[in-house]
């Protein structure tokens, strides 16, 4: 039977109808995938936690911080001689070299003495010939004054044999320095150690001719070594011979240092307004090497306080912060900083944090507060095995 066409269902329906589960069934295969599961299960899953070292963390504790004025200046040898030349010549032979060992005494620098050599022989010669005119001069007085008794001169005749007797003893007296000083200007062409030590700087070498006052080289001794430093004008009141000093010198790896002032200059630099310090070494632990960059300061005030490396500290405006470890979290803890230490670059933490907290030394720009930790554990040591197993 045929059905009225009033009945019959509209075309543009029956398209639509089938779009929709043409669709539906599209999306349910999508769901059923394993790779859309999978980015399902990851975005649900919360994030890993952060694995840390025992290095990457830092114990807090109350520390010393040193409130005295700084100190900075150089390691120099107490006794140093800089050995110059005191005669004009050229040089001969250098014995020593940087480094060397010497003892006192010891012919460091020989000069070329042929000139003077020459005038020591001259001065030696006239010192001869006036010797023998004083001889001469002293016997024909005791002659004439012999003959003027007896009343066979006159008093005149004494007279002049007394004058030329004065003149050649003045002569001689004159020759005789000459050649003291011909001696002692051959003496300095031989370049001698003053004291035992070490040659720290040589200038000159065989050939160079050496002007009077030229320097030669330089002799230190090196257990003679103390802190020469420089304090601001500004804490001078500050400073007395007797405190301590806490420093570090540049090149060696050791904990600080530690002196004693020894001695407070008068004045001050008109230029830099600064004052020179003397500060001695604690016995057996000064360097042997002079010349090196040294920085600390002296201790005239000290606190217990909490420090912390500027490293573990976070700055954000006028705020900072550190990382600290809560449980197997971590807490972005607020902190009040004060007074900051030049030398070592230690932060005094005023409040924030306790003595045994635990932050991370070098905190990284991508944490979030709560995020999960986990200490990394240590790695056994491998077994050794034995050469014949």
């Amino acid at each position: 039977m045929t059905l009225p066409r009033r009945f019959a269902a509209p075309r543009s329906t029956t398209i639509a109808a089938a779009l929709a589960l043409a669709l539906a069934a599209g999306l349910l295969a999508g769901c059923n995938r394993p790779g859309a599961a999978g980015a399902a299960d990851a975005a649900s899953a919360p994030s890993a936690a952060l694995l840390i070292s025992p290095e990457d963390v830092l114990a807090v504790g109350l520390q010393t911080h040193a409130s005295g004025p700084v100190i900075t200046g150089s390691i120099q040898p107490e006794r140093r001689a800089d050995l110059r030349a005191e005669v004009s010549a050229v040089v001969l032979q250098v014995l020593k070299e940087n480094g060397e060992v010497v003892h006192k005494g010891d012919l460091l620098v020989r000069l070329d003495d042929t000139s003077i050599r020459d005038s020591l022989q001259s001065a030696e010669e006239s010192g001869r010939a006036a010797a023998q005119a004083l001889d001469q001069a002293q016997r024909q007085y005791a002659r004439v004054k012999t003959l003027q008794a007896e009343g066979m001169s006159s008093q005149q005749a004494l007279d002049d044999a007394e004058v030329r007797r004065n003149t050649a003893q003045s002569d001689r007296v004159a020759a005789d320095s000459r050649t003291v000083a011909a001696r002692q200007q051959r003496t300095r062409t031989e370049v001698r150690a003053p004291f035992d030590g070490v040659v720290s700087d040589r200038k000159v070498s065989a050939g160079d001719t050496a002007a009077i006052g030229k320097e030669l080289l330089k002799v230190i001794a090196p257990d003679s070594m103390r802190f020469e430093g420089l304090v601001s004008a500004d804490r001078m009141g500050d400073i007395q011979a007797g405190q301590a000093v806490q420093f570090r010198i540049n090149g060696f790896d050791r904990t600080d240092f530690i002196g004693k002032v020894r001695h407070v200059d008068a004045s001050a630099d008109p230029v830099t307004r600064q004052v020179s310090v003397i500060v001695d070494f604690a016995p057996g632990t000064a360097p042997r090497v002079a010349g090196l960059y040294a920085e600390g300061r002296i201790a005239s005030g000290a606190s217990q306080a909490l420090l912390l490396p500027e490293a573990a500290i976070v700055k954000e405006g006028d705020k900072a912060y550190v990382w600290r470890l809560n449980g197997n979290k971590l807490a972005k803890t607020t902190v009040t900083l004060g007074d900051r230490d030049a030398r070592l670059g230690n932060v005094v933490v005023a409040s924030g944090i306790a003595a045994g907290d635990r932050v991370l030394r070098t905190p990284g720009s991508t944490l979030s507060n709560g995020q999960a930790i986990e200490m990394a554990k240590p790695v056994a040591p491998a077994a050794s095995v034995a050469p014949g197993a």
